[in-house]
């Protein structure tokens, strides 16, 4: 049961990286940001990279600020998984 829990905070971190760097992608074509894919990875993600943006201001045409985003989901997975494994057992 604990390995299953894992797996599904797993799949769900790595869903919401995938769907930041297919949001950082699409910045590249501006055309794509105006489709309703575009428009729905905005309204996913802009939310979570909207705090690193005020904080981590754009390096001339490079904004950094997705990186440290990701690097933070990454080191939120970490704890999650440190919680799960408390309140779990030590599974994963």
């Amino acid at each position: 049961m604990a390995d299953v829990i894992h797996q599904i905070v797993d799949i769900a971190f790595e869903v919401y990286m995938f769907l930041i760097f297919a949001y950082v992608l699409m910045s590249w074509l501006p055309q794509l940001r105006e489709t309703p894919l575009g428009q729905l990875l905005g309204r996913l993600v802009e939310p979570y990279l909207r705090p690193f943006r005020q904080i981590i201001p754009p390096i001339g045409m490079f904004d950094l600020s997705p990186i440290v985003a990701v690097f933070a989901l990454y080191f939120a997975r970490i704890g999650v998984h440190t919680v799960l494994n408390l309140l779990l057992g030590d599974a994963a």
